[in-house]
Order: C-alpha cells, then sequence, then structure tokens
C-alpha cells in the first residue's frame, strides 16, 4: 500500500506543480473558452488541463516504475493504456483548440479503443450462466463501446468547476480500493496494473482540483475528460481480462459480477445524466450532441444551490452508488446499506440547507 500512497502523492504534486505552466501556454495558443450563455463561468478561461495530467501520468510511470511492488504492475498492458492514453489526449487537445466535429472525435475514440485491444486489453468474459467466454469479435466491439461510453460519460458532466474532477476521482478511489482489496485478500497478483492506473487517476484529480474547483482557473477540457474516461475504461477492462477465471469461480457470486458492474456503478451519475442528456434531446427533435442547460448540476443550481454546494452534492451521490459496492464485495450487504444510506442522508442535507436558505432570503 505504502507503494501506491507514494505513487498517488507523486502524481498529485507532480499535477499540481505543472498545471500553471499548462495554463499559460493554453493562454498564449488560444485554448480557452469565451463565455457561452449555457456556461456557468464568467471570464475566459484556458482549457488544456489534459496536457498537465497526461504530462504527470508519463513522469510518475517512469519514476514509480523502479518500484519493487509497482513495477510488476508495468507490462503489455500498462503500455496500451499509456499509448491510448496519449492518443487521446493530443486527440482532446486539437479538439479545444479547433473544436473538432463529433464524427471525428468519435472516430478517435474508437482508434484509441484499437489501441487498447492491440495490446491485449479487452473484455473477455461475461457472468452469464457462470463464466461466459466471448468470441474475439464480441469481445473487441464490446470493449471499444464500453470505451467509448466511459469517455462520453465523462465528458457530459464536465458542466461545473471541479464536478468532472472530483467525480472521476471518487470513481478511481472505489475501483481503486476493489482492485487492490481483490489482490490483497484474493490474493490475485494480476489485479495489480488496474490499482497502479487508478492510483495515478486518484493523484492528477487530487492534484489538478485546487486549479479546477469554483472558481476555475483552468479547465480540464477535453483534453482532460477524455483522457480521464479513458483511463478509467481501460483499468475496468484491464482487471476483468486479467483476472484467472480459476480464481474467479472459486470467489463469491458477487464478486465475479463486481469486475463487470463496478464501472457502471462509480460511473452512475455521468452515465444517468448521459442517458438523460440523449433522450431529452431526441425528444425534442435535437442532435444528442446539442448543448443546453437542463443537465444535473443546472437543476440542482436552479433549485437555489451554490456552484459549490452543486458540486459536493452529485460528488456524494456518486460515492453514494460507488463506495457501497465496493464494500458489499468484502463485506455484509447490511454494511454496504449502511454506508450508502449515510451519504444519501448527508447529501438531503446538503439539499435541506440550501432550500432553507432560498426561502429564508425569498423573505
Amino acid at each position: 500500500m505504502r507503494e501506491y500512497l507514494l505513487t498517488i502523492a507523486f502524481a498529485a504534486t507532480l499535477c499540481y506543480l505543472i498545471t500553471p505552466y499548462v495554463k499559460n501556454l493554453a493562454m498564449n495558443a488560444g485554448a480557452f473558452i469565451h463565455v457561452r450563455s449555457r456556461d456557468t463561468h464568467s471570464v475566459i478561461t484556458p482549457r488544456w488541463g489534459g496536457i498537465g495530467m497526461w504530462i504527470s501520468m508519463s513522469i510518475t510511470f517512469l519514476v514509480v516504475s523502479h518500484l519493487p511492488l509497482v513495477a510488476k504492475s508495468f507490462g503489455r498492458e500498462a503500455t496500451g493504456i499509456f499509448l491510448a492514453g496519449t492518443f487521446i489526449m493530443i486527440l482532446g487537445a486539437l479538439d479545444d483548440l479547433y473544436d473538432l466535429d463529433s464524427i471525428t472525435k468519435f472516430a478517435g475514440q474508437a482508434v484509441a479503443g484499437g489501441i487498447l485491444l492491440l495490446h491485449g486489453v479487452q473484455i473477455l468474459w461475461l457472468p452469464i450462466n457462470g463464466i461466459y467466454i466471448l468470441p474475439p469479435s464480441i469481445g473487441q466491439l464490446l470493449t471499444i463501446f464500453f470505451v467509448m461510453v466511459v469517455i462520453n460519460a465523462v465528458n457530459f458532466v464536465d458542466g461545473l468547476d471541479g464536478l468532472a474532477t472530483g467525480i472521476v476521482a471518487i470513481c478511481a478511489m472505489a475501483f481503486f480500493g476493489f482492485s487492490y482489496l481483490l489482490a490483497v485478500v484474493n490474493g490475485l497478483s494480476r489485479a495489480g496494473a488496474p490499482s497502479l492506473i487508478t492510483a495515478v487517476i486518484i493523484g492528477i484529480c487530487i492534484g489538478f482540483l485546487p486549479h479546477n474547483y469554483h472558481p476555475a482557473r483552468i479547465f480540464m477540457g477535453d483534453s482532460g475528460a477524455m483522457f480521464l474516461g479513458l483511463l478509467l475504461s481501460a483499468a475496468a477492462i484491464t482487471l476483468t481480462g486479467q483476472i484467472d477465471l480459476n480464481a474467479i469461480t472459486n470467489q463469491s457470486s458477487n464478486t465475479v459480477l463486481l469486475p463487470l458492474l463496478l464501472p457502471f456503478s462509480v460511473l452512475a451519475i455521468p452515465l444517468i445524466d448521459l442517458g438523460m442528456a440523449i433522450v431529452r434531446r431526441l425528444s425534442a427533435g435535437r442532435s444528442p450532441f446539442t448543448a443546453d442547460k437542463e443537465h444535473l448540476h443546472h437543476k440542482l443550481l436552479s433549485m437555489g444551490n451554490s456552484h459549490r454546494r452543486t458540486t459536493a452534492i452529485l460528488y456524494c451521490w456518486t460515492a453514494m452508488f460507488a463506495f457501497p459496492t465496493v464494500v458489499a464485495a468484502f463485506a455484509p450487504l447490511w454494511l454496504a446499506l449502511v454506508v450508502g444510506l449515510a451519504i444519501f442522508l448527508f447529501s438531503l442535507a446538503l439539499i435541506r440547507k440550501s432550500l432553507v436558505s432560498t426561502y429564508v432570503t425569498a423573505k
């Protein structure tokens, strides 16, 4: 655990120190957002936060590859994740600068998924009547689809200062806890690679958040949102694809299901927001990629919540889905329910406090 904590701390420190330089680079290059009607910020703000995240990840990989335990996590899959992450970050940086069309971005996301496939990062099985080994072609298509869904879910939720950064950090914490405990408690040493990837995600998000929290001095942009989405999806797929099937069959049914269910539970809020946006826009006869001000965070803001309180509420809702799922894998179900209920009640307290404040102000 100490080596992973060192990895998190090193990545966080690097990202915190590098981001101001990336901010200046983005402003000089013209990679910034003018204030639009749907935006919550009021000043021109640079993007390209993903470049700082990528640099931090790259240096972190170089340094921690010399640590005895973490070094075992490096291999073909880690190389593929690094290359795919580099490709998607460059694509996102170009989009931040030139506003690429949706088809180009989708094609690039599919290429990034293909890079993962070439390096063995692939969904190999599904828990259908036990363990169902997928035909290679089906597994490849499912892998690319999953990667694209997660990338766009993270991208869609990136609508408030610090929102996507914090949500991804919470998701990574949950997945890191699951993969680490799976390796330690159940002896599945191959769970080390996703532990490394999620540890790096936690670190770069923690380091970036002080610059990105309201009022944000820099946005992660598509370079950051797509980059983090790819890393998160790749960590989930790597865990699923690397576990020894013989070891899985000796575990409880809950543990067998969780490698596939956990990504959807930890990403519940981004996925719900993505699904609602697509249905809402299609029902109105608009393109699903047409921007609007009807996301979950917009609705919470309209209820009278402040920017920071809205972000905190959505952090709580993300944790409410993510952490109980991990707890359920290694502890009694009642304990997982207690954890989820406690987080939910805390989020209700935040909402109630904002409603009371709004009512008092109105009177």
